[in-house]
């Protein structure tokens, strides 16, 4: 019975703090001077293959968190995005090993096109681990009607 007030206080703030991380930019990931912002990332898509996704609305944003969704209880939130003002990047990289992240950044832009670049980080592993996973990240980026082309992982 004393445990009670200990455990309610944990269900109570875990909850939120979902919440807040996935609804709020990501700090430090990207700087928001670059213009994208990293709002959300994951280590499943479902996506068995490389794709990346360019949404213009919310209701192409809401399908792609339903197929993210079906399988979690509770579903990650859909971040709030005015699509009068920005869009929405979608990158899933497929199936790769536990440890490496992918990040997109603006390598350059002109008149017409914006040039995003990877940049993969490998976290040190303890011991061996066949574990994959397909995850996914969701940038925000201002909306533009230039060309938006991806370097190629390295």
């Amino acid at each position: 019975m004393r445990y009670l007030p200990v455990f309610v206080f944990i269900v109570l703030f875990s909850c939120n703090g979902q919440k807040k991380t996935t609804m709020g930019d990501v700090k430090g990931a990207n700087s928001s001077k670059e213009g994208l912002i990293l709002l959300l990332q994951d280590n499943y898509s479902g996506a068995d293959t490389s794709e990346t996704l360019i949404i213009r609305d919310q209701k192409s944003l809401q399908k792609f968190f339903s197929k993210i969704n079906r399988t979690r209880k509770p579903g990650i939130p859909i971040p709030v995005v005015d699509f009068t003002k920005d869009m929405v990047l979608i990158h899933c990289p497929g199936e790769q090993p536990l440890g490496e992240q992918v990040l997109w950044s603006i390598a350059n832009e002109n008149d017409k096109e914006i040039r995003l670049r990877p940049s993969v980080t490998k976290m040190k592993k303890k011991g061996t681990s066949s574990v994959t996973i397909s995850p996914f990240s969701v940038y925000k980026i201002p909306l533009t009607s230039k060309r938006i082309t991806f370097q190629k992982e390295q």
